[in-house]
């Protein structure tokens, strides 16, 4: 999905599971109102055009070069990059990696991935958070086959079209285990490097997935400006359930960046 004046500044948003690109429809419409080119494409996987075999091809590295690959394919030199849950965890690595093109990071849910690691090392209660990743992480068709007979996702502030719409998209052939070799590409280790552009990090009280201890050690990881906002009450799904507080956040920070 793509918005606003192409001749805007430029923001990247990153999707997570089980969302694609259209998860970011209300931030979306907010940015080109703004003046801003917004593109929120289907990250490697959730695409039937960008859906390579073997669990190999879905490793955070791979995935962190393909925003330098999009940005390039749309003749971004500079750009603003924003991701939520899987998204995010792109955002954070693909930040710190390329901050001489990332003017800043608006990362939702996921902390900094350093933050996240030792949080899954240190911490039972990220790692009982977590079990559901080693569900994730079974061998193909055990996990799509239960989760695609639940039937669409329900996700708080997504109307039952959008979740129909995803699940549609994932009941598509081999889309599903894209996605889910996501999970069993990665065990967020190995991502250190600390992020130097103005980041904004909006998390949630409420997130069954994410503990306490890496959203308040993510401080730590990041050397730029930075600021946590962690909204009350609220899931893990934020860009929806909590979309117009999203939209004001998001549009705040941008403005606060010089461009």
């Amino acid at each position: 999905m793509a918005a606003g004046p192409r001749h805007g500044r430029k923001v990247l948003l990153l999707q997570g599971f089980p969302e694609f690109g259209i998860e970011w429809e209300h931030q979306l419409s907010a940015l080109a109102a703004a003046g801003y080119r917004a593109v929120a494409p289907d990250q490697r996987g959730y695409s039937p055009g960008v859906r390579p075999l073997g669990i190999e091809n879905y490793h955070l590295d791979h995935a962190v070069r393909d925003v330098r690959a999009m940005a390039d394919s749309l003749g971004w030199h500079r750009f603003d990059l924003v991701g939520h849950d899987w998204g995010a965890a792109v955002a954070w690595v693909a930040a710190a990696k390329y901050a001489r093109r990332v003017r800043s990071l608006t990362a939702v849910s996921v902390p900094h991935l350093g933050a996240f690691a030792e949080a899954l090392r240190t911490d039972p209660v990220q790692q009982e958070a977590s079990k559901y990743m080693d569900d994730f992480r079974a061998p193909t068709p055990i996990p799509e086959n239960w989760i695609l007979s639940g039937g669409p996702p329900k996700i708080p502030g997504a109307s039952p079209e959008k979740c129909a719409e995803y699940f549609r998209r994932l009941s598509e052939p081999g889309a599903l285990t894209a996605a889910l070799n996501w999970y069993r590409a990665n065990d967020f280790t190995g991502y250190e490097q600390r992020v130097t552009v103005p980041t904004l990090f909006i998390a949630s009280t409420k997130d069954r997935m994410v503990a306490p201890s890496g959203v308040a050690a993510t401080k730590n990881w990041v050397t730029g400006p930075y600021r946590l906002e962690n909204l009350e009450g609220i899931g893990h799904n934020i860009p929806e359930e909590a979309a117009e507080t999203t939209t004001a956040l998001l549009l705040a920070h941008l403005a606060s960046v010089c461009s």
